[in-house]
């Protein structure tokens, strides 16, 4: 009976130590998604930008090709001069951290992505 009560303590002991780092690498899974994201986001924000003028079209084209939440995400188009003439699109997004137990702990993420194309002459 002390081999069994002894494998148990020890269970008991480990148990929560390797349940809680599988929801880390849950947590940190879904981070990860979220930043692949926000690249995917960023560069079809800039293909739009370089045909139309309007950020408009960048903001509807980041929305429109992920499933990213509108209300954490932020566009921002900027145009550069110079020859050849550039547009510069960033998008920025807080990643809920929403894993019970590890979540709470981490606290939300922010990531950022910029990507800069070049301007399509008119």
């Amino acid at each position: 009976m002390g081999a069994r009560g002894q494998a148990t303590v020890e269970l008991a002991l480990v148990l929560p130590v390797v349940l809680m780092l599988v929801l880390l690498l849950v947590q940190l899974g879904l981070v990860v998604r979220d930043h692949v994201m926000v690249v995917n986001a960023a560069r079809e924000g800039a293909r739009a930008a370089i045909v139309d003028p309007s950020g408009a079209a960048a903001t509807a084209a980041v929305h429109a090709t992920t499933r990213l939440d509108p209300g954490r995400t932020s566009v921002a188009v900027a145009r550069g001069g110079g020859a050849p003439p550039l547009v510069t699109v960033t998008v920025t997004y807080r990643s809920i951290t929403e894993v019970p137990i590890v979540g709470a702990l981490l606290g939300d993420v922010a990531i950022a992505e910029s990507v800069t194309m070049r301007l399509e002459a008119p």
